[in-house]
């Protein structure tokens, strides 16, 4: 079994649970997820844990990620994006000041409406199941934050209107709902044209494979060498190795005492700097984090056993 996360550049038409079942093929193994779902219709980064790695699913999820949209203006959808039903169209009369003045004020901690077209759920239903059947139900806002917009590019002619950005935000955005909402405040409406991700955490668009690669990887039996272990997503956490009574307790998920660790030395001087520590086994393999709980007792945190 691979263990790891590895970056598929998600492409066109598949949707992020497409990646998955088209990754348990490719790997012939079913303990798979992703970290974050991608419209079918957007490209770019999608991370995909597999083996013991998809305990780390909800930690990437929660990762701050970038966009590159292209928001087209004068044109409102009920999905917020180009492949919805036309609800409005405008006349765009503005200039590129107003644009960028427009643009910038939604930088910050924000609110945002989730669209109706999402998968969130709402009494076990998902929003856009209720949207298929032409319901609108009230949503509440959500705190969100853009950390910074930079605008690529901006086409104010007479047969198009767009605006390129690059997106910097937190978990929970919906860029089309941004494009949606930036449309609304410079009074043309808006929605979004294109949808590209192209950062996750550490993982970069230049830096992801397709799914043809990884097939092709597969059968030379070198995708291994494309999957980032569970241990480098935890770079800075200090390395603590236990003893052989240590590693019983680590084998059945147990909490640690500084009695059960090898290096105690180096395991103590760290503590004041970083409460959580990655646990290696008596064979030196990565096993899991723990967390100190006071000066001489350690909790664990996420399990990697293999």
């Amino acid at each position: 079994m691979i263990n790891g996360i590895i970056n598929i550049y998600k492409e066109k038409g598949f949707t992020s649970h497409d990646v998955v079942a088209k990754l348990r093929g490719i790997t012939r193994q079913k303990k798979i997820g992703h970290t974050g779902t991608l419209d079918p219709d957007a490209t770019g980064v999608l991370p995909v844990c597999l083996g013991n790695a998809t305990k780390l699913c909800d930690l990437l999820t929660d990762k701050d990620k970038e966009y590159e949209t292209v928001l087209l203006l004068g044109k409102v959808t009920d999905t917020q994006d180009i492949t919805g039903e036309v609800l409005q169209e405008s006349e765009v009369q503005v200039t590129e000041d107003q644009v960028r003045e427009v643009v910038n004020s939604f930088v910050g901690e924000i609110e945002q409406i989730p669209p109706m077209y999402s998968a969130l759920k709402v009494n076990g239903r998902k929003l856009y199941e209720l949207a298929r059947e032409g319901k609108v139900i009230e949503r509440k806002p959500r705190p969100i934050t853009i950390h910074s917009i930079t605008i690529l590019d901006i086409k104010l002619t007479d047969d198009c209107h767009e605006i390129r950005m690059r997106v910097e935000c937190s978990k929970g955005t919906y860029i089309r709902t941004l494009c949606h909402d930036i449309g609304e405040a410079l009074g043309t409406g808006g929605c979004m044209k294109s949808l590209v991700r192209t950062k996750v955490s550490k993982f970069l668009l230049a830096d992801a494979i397709t799914l043809e690669e990884a097939q092709k990887l597969q059968q030379e039996d070198r995708l291994v060498d494309h999957v980032i272990p569970v241990e480098d997503m935890f770079p800075r956490y200090p390395k603590v190795y236990v003893n052989e009574v240590g590693n019983r307790f680590l084998a059945n998920g147990n909490p640690l005492k500084l009695e059960h660790i090898k290096n105690k030395e180096d395991a103590k001087s760290s503590l004041g700097e970083h409460k959580e520590v990655k646990i290696y086994n008596i064979d030196e393999q990565f096993s899991a984090i723990y967390e100190w709980q006071g000066a001489s007792n350690l909790k664990p945190v996420k399990m990697f056993l293999n």
